[in-house]
């Protein structure tokens, strides 16, 4: 039968082969090393007498794995019932949130309610005050007179007559129809009945006087019973006379007597209308005076949410680079007027030039008005109000800052126990990061910024968006530029510093010495009397790493770092790049709020759903509480570092935002092109002899365009003026070829490579495209150039390209490329470098050549090889390995 190796059995058993030889020396059975074979015997043997021990290792191995599920499980319901806690304080809150919002609505419809109901009984109230008024008033103006008795006297005279004269009327009536004995007496009485006939006939007149009110005082009124009297010995044209008298008096009486009854009916209504429209008045004042201290407590709010003094809210707010045109429309006033007053300053300007901040303020000044120049910053910031009851506790954001290879990026590698520094091209950091250390349960957010001077700006946003900072300065090296650089970047933020002393293992190290220097720069330690805390650490020793800790975090009480995590996130962008699997991906702070995955936010020029979160390690996560440093996918485009972003409830805002921000920035863009004119070229040419470098810059990442930008301004530009056209994140692409050729411009790639096609573009329209992994050494060759100063020095020289066709495994070789050289020869001795879409993932040399099994030294155009690289084993199908060499060549230019 087969025989079987040591090696095997004891993969068998589950044990090392040393153990295992161990037990056969024991059983004296011959083993030499792991590779000897035992007989089928000696098998059989060792598996009887090692039955033991393997159960109770196979008992072991099972309990352990038993109490790792059960500790798994334990954990996994521990995480389940704390989420459902969550779950429920959440579902709590927003019940409370609607219970007190519906408990809001309801007291303020109450209350209009109660102001409506008291707004009625007011008017009602008053309304009842004009009637009774009224009432008194014509009460007032019916005195009680003489005259008033005279005319009821009167009235009761005709009514008596009247009745006199109605019983005189039967009397008669009733003689007319008794039977008469003679002519003579029929005659007597029917001339006897004659005479009353006129009285009759001025009874109804006196009847129809009878609706006079009063007669004047001292009217001469005759007695009934003497007008009866009269009346039986007068004719009836006297009975008519008397009639028209009473008629005529009664009239005379009620015009009078109306007259003085309206007459003193108004004067009391004007005296009731004066003392309510005096009420009115006085209720009107409070009420504009209540108006008016509303809009003042609204206006102190305002002015406390924006961060602003409620003066400045009155303010016209304009934004920089303003035209004529636009400050009159924001100043409603006449452009001409502008023009008029720009004129007379000296500055004759058009109704579409732009002003400067100066004179938009002498000229607000001269029309009395009040005026705000709003900068590009804070239009594209927001403003936020939260209500103190609703801040919680959160974590300190914590910015390392210093010189070039103090120790900054090591210090955080002995606090997060990383190897970041050694992936850095060249031993520095060139892209901005953010990563979370837990210590004793407190979380800590730490952002590292480059030290190379060229990287202030984005030295600059990490001071902004921080709560202290790390000084780290060399215990053998002192105070440096970069490093004063950075406690006036501090200062300017208004952040506390913490001074971390590194090297301080080192034998040549003066911790007293950095002290000294850096009180002559407004930083006195706590221990000479001064407000800043000094540490003394040692990177690569692990020393004074917990005391620093303990120092921030003590730092960070003092602060006392609140926000409000239960509204919409907003933030600042650390770092965005363009990834050509995943898009543009953002790396991004959040200081306020909750970011979820499915929330909509707006950045800059860009917006987007957040599709995927992902924390420092690279795994997904749900959400990202404030001082929480994420990175997020989903957006249109790749913003600026540095930009501010806030969480919007509906997209079609968000995307309205940016696109307006969008087209604000091209507006701008074209506006900053200042065309020549025949007057200033022949003046520049002949006094200045300006000349122009212009430079199309693509990178990585967006921080590593804006540094280098930065650091191009800083150059001294009187006798070559250098122009950065365009720059953007990606690979160098057919399209910058085309714009670097209508520009006469070189192409600058930082981290990235041309694409095949680009390249030959740039060939065939003799661009010229230099590409840099390390950024001071583009700022070195762009600055020899400008002034002239170019030496005999290293040159890269391309001698070919591999594209990576399969993948192999070699046992104690590593990982090998099957490629295809497609273009130049490849020789062992170069340096290779690995291109993945676009962008150096690995920059080193070539471990192995092969075709088929036989070493060899270079490998020509066409033909298939097997290549080893040194140091790097993530190579994948579609790779590009592409060879050069570095000689020495003399520079013409």
């Amino acid at each position: 039968m087969a025989k079987v190796r040591v090696s095997s059995l004891a993969k068998e058993f589950g044990m090392t082969s040393k153990e295992l030889l161990d037990h056969l020396a024991e059983m004296k059975i011959p083993a030499k090393s792991a590779s000897s074979a035992l007989e089928d015997a000696y098998v059989s043997m060792v598996k009887k007498k090692l039955a033991p021990v393997l159960a109770a290792r196979a008992a072991e191995i099972e309990a352990a794995k038993k109490a790792e599920e059960e500790a798994a499980a334990a954990e996994e319901a521990a995480k389940a019932a704390a989420a459902e806690a969550e779950r429920i304080e959440a579902e709590r809150r927003r019940e409370e949130e609607r219970r007190l919002s519906q408990a809001a609505q309801a007291a303020e419809e109450a209350a209009r309610a109660a102001a409506a109901e008291a707004e009625r009984v007011r008017r009602e109230k008053e309304a009842e005050e004009a009637r009774q008024a009224e009432l008194e008033a014509k009460r007032r103006a019916v005195p009680a007179s003489d005259s008033g008795s005279r005319f009821r006297s009167l009235l009761d005279q005709i009514a008596a007559q009247e009745v006199v004269l109605k019983e005189k009327k039967e009397a008669e009536t009733k003689k007319k129809s008794e039977p008469s004995d003679g002519r003579r007496s029929d005659r007597g009485r029917g001339r006897r009945s004659e005479r009353p006939a006129p009285a009759t006939e001025s009874a109804p007149r006196s009847r129809r006087s009878n609706s006079a009110p009063a007669v004047p005082a001292g009217m001469d009124v005759p007695s009934p019973d003497k007008a009866a009297r009269g009346g039986k010995k007068r004719r009836g044209g006297q009975h008519e006379e008397h009639g028209d008298h009473y008629s005529r008096m009664a009239r005379e009486a009620e015009e009078y007597s109306r007259e003085r009854v309206l007459e003193e009916a108004r004067a009391a209504v004007e005296e009731a209308s004066r003392e309510s429209t005096g009420r009115r008045k006085k209720r009107k004042e409070k009420r504009e005076r209540e108006a008016a201290q509303l809009r003042e407590e609204k206006k102190i709010e305002e002015a406390l949410a924006q961060g602003v003094n409620p003066e400045e809210l009155d303010a016209v707010r304009v934004s920089q680079g303003v035209t004529v045109a636009e400050l009159a429309e924001a100043l409603d006033v006449s452009a001409n007027d502008i023009i008029k007053r720009l004129f007379l300053l000296g500055t004759p300007l058009t109704m579409t030039q732009s002003m400067s901040d100066d004179l938009v303020e002498l000229v607000a000044d001269d029309l009395g008005r009040q005026i705000r120049i709003v900068t590009p910053e804070e239009e594209n910031s927001f403003s936020f109000y939260d209500d103190p009851k609703d801040l919680k506790p959160r974590p300190p954001v914590v910015t390392v800052m210093g010189h070039v290879d103090h120790g900054k990026t090591s210090l955080l590698d002995a606090i997060r126990h990383t190897g970041v520094a050694s992936h850095e091209a060249g031993g520095i950091t060139q892209h901005i990061g953010a990563s979370q250390v837990t210590i004793n349960g407190r979380q800590i957010t730490f952002v590292d910024t480059p030290g190379h001077e060229a990287f202030t700006a984005m030295r600059a946003r990490g001071a902004k968006i921080t709560d202290v900072v790390v000084l780290v300065v060399a215990a053998d090296d002192g105070v440096m530029p970069q490093t004063v650089e950075a406690i006036n970047h501090s200062k300017a933020a208004g952040v506390p510093i913490v001074v971390a002393v590194n090297k301080c293992d080192k034998p040549d190290a003066n911790p007293d010495r950095v002290r000294q220097e850096l009180v002559e720069h407004g930083v006195i330690p706590e221990e000479w009397g001064g407000q800043n805390m000094f540490v003394n650490v040692s990177a690569r020793q692990k020393m004074g790493i917990d005391d620093l800790l303990e120092t921030i975090l003590l730092q960070a009480d003092v602060l006392e770092l609140k926000a409000n995590p239960d509204t919409f996130a907003s933030g600042y962008i650390i770092e965005a790049k363009l990834d050509r699997g995943r898009g543009p991906v953002a790396t991004v702070l959040v200081n306020r709020g909750t970011l979820r995955v499915g929330d909509t936010l707006v950045a800059g020029m860009s917006y987007g759903r957040v599709r995927a979160m992902l924390d420092q390690h690279g795994q997904p996560v749900k959400e990202a509480r404030p001082s929480d440093a994420v990175e997020i996918l989903g957006l249109n485009s790749v913003p600026a570092a540095g930009d501010e972003f806030r969480v919007f409830e509906d997209e079609r805002d968000a995307r309205d935002l940016a696109e307006q921000r969008a087209l604000k920035a091209r507006i701008e863009e074209q506006n900053k092109v200042k065309h020549v004119t025949l007057e200033t070229l022949f003046s520049e040419m002949n006094e200045n002899e300006l000349a122009e470098l212009n430079l199309v810059v693509k990178a990585d990442v967006q921080g590593s365009i804006e540094a280098l930008a930065d650091a191009l301004g800083k150059m001294d530009q009187s006798e070559v003026r250098i122009n950065i056209i365009h720059s953007a994140v990606g690979a160098i692409s057919e399209t910058d070829v085309v714009l670097a050729a209508a520009s006469n411009a070189i192409i600058i790639g930082f981290g990235v490579r041309p694409q095949g096609k680009a390249r030959d573009l740039a060939e065939k329209e003799n661009v010229q495209i230099k590409t840099y992994s390390i950024i001071y050494k583009a700022i070195e060759d762009i600055d020899a150039a400008r002034v002239g100063l170019l030496k005999p020095t290293e040159e890269e020289v391309r001698t070919g390209e591999a594209e990576v066709r399969e993948t192999f495994r070699v046992p104690k070789v590593g990982l090998i490329a099957g490629c295809m050289v497609t273009e130049g020869e490849i020789e062992r001795t170069d340096s290779v470098r690995v291109v993945r879409d676009g962008v150096v993932v690995f920059d080193g040399s070539f471990a192995s050549m092969r075709r088929f099994k036989d070493d060899v030294k270079s490998v020509k155009s066409g033909y298939e090889c097997g290549l080893g690289i040194e140091k790097f084993q993530d190579i994948k199908v579609g790779d590009i390995l592409e060879a050069y060499k570095v000689v020495e060549v003399a520079r013409t230019e």
